[in-house]
């Protein structure tokens, strides 16, 4: 495939001279255009789209009407303009740095010989391939900004999208929470009322977590206490609700990721159940529930001021609260224990803030 010919505009009052630098640069490959005056230059140039292209100007200093400094203003003002070799007789210096920070490629000086031609050569050829860098170099920061912004669209359409998700998940886990409540309101049984009020509060657990991080601004985080909060207050709602009445909670906003905040809530929702089937067997106690951060370290603690250890010998527990608890505690990577000195029941868990090395798990005396 022929590459194209280039073309070199050369402005310059010096008709002889043009034609010169015509005969000498067609000889090396390029085709020149002469214009007599700045004026002349600059209409070729904003003419070029239409008639092929001014790939580079050679533009002399000294010319009737506007100068080459002055054309070389108005060139560079023209959107995409070609780069400009400075061309002058004079050997003043300041003339050159004048025109290379006015945007000349580069400088060289002529004479009336033309002994000039195959300097002007390796500058055009210079220009040009600065021109061709430059272009490239546009262009790829043309593409990263491209990718940028395509990243940027594709990471909130997939934002849209996770927000979407966690709402219909949250609504339907919702839905399903509701039927149970309403399946425990209505049973005759006391023990599959229970039974039916626990998974309840299961199902609430995993979708409050959702409907957090529908309305969240951070879909990798869930702030706890504010979900603890939204958790206690559907257990107050529950069928066991009138037996909740003193139940309150006490937590730092300390954010972590969703996973772990529905081993939190499931933890929590199981440990406040088992403190209202069996701590105050003669109706409504205090249950308090407290999460607070030291360094890198969570405590959640569940208290309350029942009947403490009776739990243990009661015929009614089955033992699948704290097999709950023992694997949302290995979730967690928590130690779950039951402190001694408390009169009631008081469960301590401790666990990282950030998930550390799966492995350890701890036990609790829960039903």
């Amino acid at each position: 495939m022929n590459q194209r010919t280039p073309t070199l505009l050369y402005i310059d009052d010096d008709g002889a001279l043009a034609r010169l630098v015509e005969r000498g640069l067609t000889r090396r490959g390029y085709r020149v255009v002469h214009a007599a005056s700045g004026e002349e230059g600059l209409e070729r140039i904003r003419r070029a789209r239409a008639e092929g292209g001014i790939d580079v100007v050679a533009l002399d200093q000294y010319m009737p009407g506007l100068d080459g400094l002055e054309t070389l203003e108005q060139i560079m003002a023209i959107p995409d303009a070609p780069p400009v070799v400075f061309v002058t007789a004079s050997q003043d210096s300041n003339i050159a740095v004048t025109a290379l920070k006015a945007g000349a490629a580069d400088y060289l000086v002529k004479d009336v010989t033309g002994d000039f031609i195959p300097l002007l050569h390796v500058a055009t050829e210079g220009a040009l391939r600065q021109a061709e860098l430059q272009k490239a170099r546009e262009e790829a920061e043309a593409e990263i900004h491209a990718s940028r912004d395509r990243y940027a669209a594709l990471a909130a359409e997939r934002e849209l999208l996770l927000r979407e998700v966690n709402h219909r998940v949250g609504n339907s886990l919702q839905i399903i929470a509701s039927l149970l409540h309403l399946q425990a309101s209505s049973a005759a049984q006391e023990e599959v009322k229970a039974a039916l009020t626990n998974a309840m509060g299961r199902v609430a657990a995993v979708a409050q977590v959702h409907r957090r991080l529908y309305t969240s601004q951070d879909l990798k985080s869930v702030v706890l206490n504010q979900y603890l909060d939204s958790l206690l207050e559907d257990l107050r709602r529950s069928a066991e609700g009138n037996r909740m009445s003193r139940l309150t909670l006490k937590a730092e906003p300390i954010e972590i990721d969703p996973d772990r905040a529905v081993a939190v809530g499931i933890i929590v929702n199981e440990l406040v159940m088992n403190a209202v089937k069996y701590a105050y067997p003669d109706g409504a106690g205090p249950i308090h529930v407290e999460l607070t951060a030291t360094g890198d370290e969570l405590l959640l603690t569940i208290t309350d001021n029942g009947v403490g250890d009776a739990v243990k010998a009661d015929p009614r527990s089955t033992g699948m609260g704290q097999r709950i608890v023992a694997a949302m505690a290995a979730k967690l990577d928590a130690s779950v224990e039951r402190d001694p000195a408390h009169s009631g029941t008081r469960i301590v868990l401790k666990f990282a803030r950030v998930p550390t090395s799966p492995g350890k798990t701890g036990t609790a005396a829960v039903g």
